[in-house]
């Protein structure tokens, strides 16, 4: 069975990937792509990867009827327009951050409240590594924000192995490149300002940590930087469990979760250059990378993750949590492994 997607959305960066990926995935017919500055221009005049995709941006107040759609908008469109979404399509897969967490509190306290909380309850975190069971049948899905996915797959198995219980101390530094700004990233984002730099922009407070907390029950203490390069997300997490671990325990805990997780690699330590998680290697692909270390006090863990921010982070994970959701091979379209070597990724 085919089914047909759309995207809203379409122009921007997450919005091309979306696109590519629809384009090559054998399940998937992409009938349309909405852009409002882009309206009646060729897909390949925003994405050059994919002028030999036969489709025009259309306008999103004209939206056709499909079987999924993914919607790539800015935060608060899709709470505004999600009964005109939910019309035009079965199946919803926003990769806002609209219907990310569980209550209205929340986007009281990190956003700047919500208009539709009574679909909240709802609404399906999409990670599959966190959220697989509920994804089946769901028609109404939420992609992670790239930061929390990096930092959910990277800590998610010393919180089921009980090394973290949600009382430990827990600090994440994470590192992301420019296509986390989006095609209109602003002045910050720009070339000669970006080049070169690790720079915090949000070293409290990024608005990431409330989908970590929420699904991990975990309070830490978050910090991320813009870096030189273009795609990727690194988290780097140091935490101090309250009892003593060795790297046995660090090694069941990651080997037990992961084993089975198609996307998912475990980095820690071997040979070679790249002996720990790192986003040149997963550049274009859905996969994450995951590793640790451990001091010789075997008091403190630093735990590693690596993905392709608009992949693993945003249209990957849509994408493959909408396979889960209509019953596919959950692989499909999705296949693609990263680069080496790749210079800026």
């Amino acid at each position: 069975m085919t089914y047909t997607a759309s995207v809203v959305g379409g122009s921007g960066f997450t919005g091309g990937e979306l696109l590519r990926l629809l384009a090559g995935h054998p399940e998937f017919e992409v009938v349309q792509a909405t852009s409002r500055s882009k309206t009646n221009k060729t897909v390949g005049h925003a994405h050059p990867n994919l002028r030999n995709l036969d489709l025009r941006f259309s306008s999103p107040e004209e939206l056709e009827s499909v079987d999924v759609l993914f919607a790539a908008t800015p935060h608060g469109i899709s709470m505004e327009s999600i009964d005109r979404f939910r019309d035009a399509a079965d199946t919803v897969v926003d990769l806002s951050a609209d219907f990310r967490l569980s209550s209205e509190s929340r986007y009281d306290e990190w956003y700047d409240g919500h208009e539709r909380p009574e679909l909240l309850a709802e609404s399906v975190y999409a990670l599959p590594e966190l959220n697989r069971e509920q994804l089946p049948g769901a028609d109404l899905i939420a992609a992670g924000g790239c930061n929390a996915t990096a930092t959910i797959v990277g800590l998610l198995p010393l919180v089921e192995e009980e090394i973290l219980t949600g009382d430990e101390q827990v600090v994440v530094d994470v590192k992301v490149g420019s296509s986390e700004g989006g095609a209109g990233g602003g002045e910050a984002s720009s070339h000669p300002e970006r080049s070169g730099v690790v720079r915090p922009y949000a070293p409290t407070g990024h608005r990431h940590e409330a989908e970590i907390e929420e699904f991990l029950g975990l309070d830490v203490s978050f910090t991320v930087h813009a870096v030189d390069m273009i795609r990727g997300a690194s988290a780097t997490c140091h935490l101090f469990p309250g009892e003593p671990v060795s790297k046995s325990d660090l090694w069941q805990a990651y080997r037990g979760r992961y084993a089975d997780e198609p996307f998912v690699d475990i980095v820690a330590g071997g040979g070679g250059v790249y002996r720990y998680p790192e986003p040149k290697s997963v550049a274009g692909s859905n996969r994450a990378e995951v590793g640790f270390e451990l001091d010789a006090s075997n008091k403190r863990v630093v735990a590693f993750s690596a993905i392709d921010n608009m992949m693993k982070g945003s249209a990957g994970q849509a994408v493959h949590a909408a396979n889960i959701a209509l019953g596919l091979e959950e692989t499909k379209g999705l296949e693609l492994t990263g680069f080496h070597p790749v210079g800026a990724p």
